[in-house]
């Protein structure tokens, strides 16, 4: 038996794996008596008699899909809004009873009336898409993350509220789930002859080309942990996005704004509605909005606020946030829009509706951004660190005792870490963590000086039989990355991350310990999925594609080299000059420069150069690229990058 375990191991990592003469138990799929006592006492503190969130979440319902299954043309189902049904039935141990109960109200999906001419679409993607009835046709809001996923939202609408034409189309903000959708509910034709219009905050298009572009093949590869893409929707699988059930796997697009909001109380009337706007640049996203609807004393809070606490900095990387701003964003919230406001409306999650029942969320909302960052600020001024931090830091019960202030999405924990680093950077001060060794080389360290790994595979057993999963974990996680060969440390870590992952609230940090769990066993398959679409990287300027390319130029390649390139691009009447020297890639305007090679094309065939292999030659034979100077100079440039993408996910559980 231990020669086809060792057999296996070495089918699924490529090398030859090691075995201890004590095998762990190989369960999957079920919780321990610690998880199960663990959950049963974290349901202890929960506040199961308010039931108002689940009021919330139905009210309003119209109707459901037909068929649950939306699929893409060539017949892939897409998203499939019954997966998560399970949710339905009878907490399982393998989950947090907290994060099952979201679950089941994340899962209603359908059409719901908030109130008469305002309607969402909930269920049927990560985000939510609200539309409002105007005097000929609709208003849509943040037209979900895959045309696919938005063109049946809207026919689930014009089936059972009236075929009536889109008009206008608003983006609260730069995330791809709010406006990957929109060219399944309008076309660029109807937008380019005006027949529809396309509203969002000032700066949107750069920051929605941007955060997927300089480091967009590691948040992509994250990505996959936080929304467990890899994994199985279940009981014991995936269990949620905590702002939503799932991701679609559609077709992403975009359309750019005709129209930027630049400054709170700014106001358009769209087809005889007017709407006023907040803009709130840095809380949930760099480009963000509000708006209010007077003649429906309807506010939407965009992604601003939610059924959850939301993540200050999102496992997956971005830019920190400012959880400051945010709260402070939510106090004019309040002060513009309070007195006047019967019903509210987000991105994500389900409508509030009463004055004062919408005023005190805000408020409580607020408050518990705002203690995550005073609080965080404090102990970082007494001497704490991150970690230290996010051990302690807890909301108070008047906070915590609302369901919608409840982790599920981003935690305390993570967040109170991500205000430290917004502040203080990630070295906490002591020398000892100032140059530490990189984790193989400390794996290998720690190992030998907990006795060898046989030994140390017997502590993080003994620590897992005692259900201390995250000193099991931390334990079997230096022997893989001193041994990834030793399949029992890689089944001893597997199985403290399932249990954490059942134990844990939030839905990402289940997402993540799962897909680890998965990946601990088995390296995942390769893939080449990058997060630019078509439409995002025509939407790329010239400037954003040099600052790409300037972090993928390789030292080795480029020593030695000093070439400088000047691209003239008539169609965007941009020229940028280009050097390579130093292994460094530096670009500026550079109308009139002198380089040893002049490049004079459309910036369409560029960016087909750059993203989708085109070589200068065949543009050149197509006439879409003229050369002068020096010929191999453009080969010179080329030939010193990097792959665009890694040609497969790289490692995060295992060296």
């Amino acid at each position: 038996m231990q020669k086809i375990l060792a057999a296996l191991c070495a089918a699924a990592i490529g090398t030859s794996c090691t075995l201890s003469s004590e095998p762990v138990e190989r369960a999957t799929g079920e919780a321990t008596p610690a998880t199960v006592a663990a959950n049963q006492a974290f349901s202890a503190g929960l506040p199961w008699s308010d039931e108002t969130e689940a009021a919330l979440a139905s009210r309003g319902f119209i109707a459901a899909l037909d068929d649950p299954k939306i699929l893409s043309a060539d017949g892939r189902t897409v998203f499939d809004a019954s997966a998560y049904d399970f949710a339905d039935g009878e907490v399982q141990a393998t989950m947090n009873p907290s994060l099952w109960r979201h679950l089941s109200l994340m899962n209603n999906h359908g059409l719901f009336e908030v109130v008469p001419g305002l309607w969402q679409v909930r269920g049927l993607d990560l985000s939510v898409m609200s539309v409002i009835a105007t005097e000929t046709g609709y208003i849509l809001v943040d037209p979900l993350t895959s045309t696919e996923t938005a063109a049946a939202a809207l026919g689930l609408v014009r089936k059972h509220v009236g075929d009536r034409p889109v008009v206008a189309v608003i983006y609260t903000h730069s995330h791809g789930d709010h406006f990957g959708g929109v060219k399944g509910v309008v076309s660029q034709a109807d937008v380019d002859a005006g027949k529809v219009r396309i509203i969002a905050p000032d700066g949107f298009m750069d920051h929605a080309v941007s955060e997927n572009l300089i480091a967009g093949p590691a948040m992509t590869r994250r990505a996959t942990y936080q929304f467990g893409t890899r994994l199985t929707p279940g009981p014991a699988g995936q269990g949620g996005a905590g702002i939503g059930t799932g991701l679609p796997s559609g077709t992403f697009s975009l359309i750019a704004p005709t129209y930027s909001v630049k400054e709170t109380g700014e106001k358009l009337v769209i087809d005889g509605i007017e709407i006023e706007f907040q803009v709130t640049p840095g809380t949930e996203a760099p480009a963000e909005m509000n708006f209010y609807l007077p003649h429906l004393r309807a506010l939407c809070l965009a992604e601003n606020a939610n059924a959850t606490m939301h993540n200050v900095l999102p496992p997956r990387g971005a830019l920190v946030r400012d959880s400051k701003a945010w709260a402070d964003y939510l106090t004019e919230s309040i002060r513009l829009f309070g007195d006047r406001t019967d019903v509210m409306f987000v991105s994500h999650g389900w409508p509030r509706w009463g004055q004062s029942d919408v005023v005190t969320f805000m408020g409580l909302h607020r408050d518990a951004y705002k203690y995550l960052h005073d609080q965080s600020v404090r102990l970082m001024n007494k001497g704490y660190t991150a970690e230290e931090i996010a051990e302690v830091i807890a909301l108070p019960d008047a906070l915590a005792s609302k369901w919608y202030n409840r982790g599920y999405y981003g935690t305390m924990a993570h967040n109170s870490k991500a205000v430290y680093q917004r502040y203080l950077g990630w070295y906490d001060g002591n020398p000892a963590n100032l140059n530490p060794w990189p984790p193989e080389e400390a794996a290998v360290r720690y190992v030998e000086a907990m006795g060898g790994a046989r030994k140390a595979l017997r502590i993080a057993q003994k620590a897992y039989k005692a259900g201390d999963y995250r000193w099991a974990a931390e334990v079997a996680s230096r022997i893989v990355f001193a041994d990834p060969a030793n399949l029992d440390a890689r089944e001893i870590l597997a199985q403290s991350f399932e249990q954490m992952g059942y134990q844990a609230e939030g839905s990402l940090w289940r997402n993540m310990y799962l897909t680890g769990a998965a990946e601990s066993r088995a390296a995942p398959q390769a893939a080449t999925v990058s997060a630019l679409s078509p439409d995002v990287i025509s939407a790329i300027s010239v400037e954003q594609v040099f600052d790409m390319l300037a972090v993928r130029i390789d030292p080795a390649l480029a020593e030695g080299k000093s070439v400088s390139i000047l691209f003239e691009f008539p169609d965007a009447g941009e020229a940028r000059l280009v050097t390579i020297r130093n292994s460094v890639l530096v670009h500026e305007a550079g109308a009139g420069a002198q380089a040893d090679a002049t490049l004079r094309l459309p910036k369409a065939a560029f960016l087909g150069m750059i993203f989708a292999g085109q070589k200068p030659a065949d543009l050149v034979a197509k006439g879409a690229l003229t050369m002068q100077g020096d010929p191999l100079a453009a080969a010179t440039l080329l030939g010193v990058l990097d792959p665009p993408a890694p040609p497969e996910p790289f490692p995060i559980v295992t060296p």
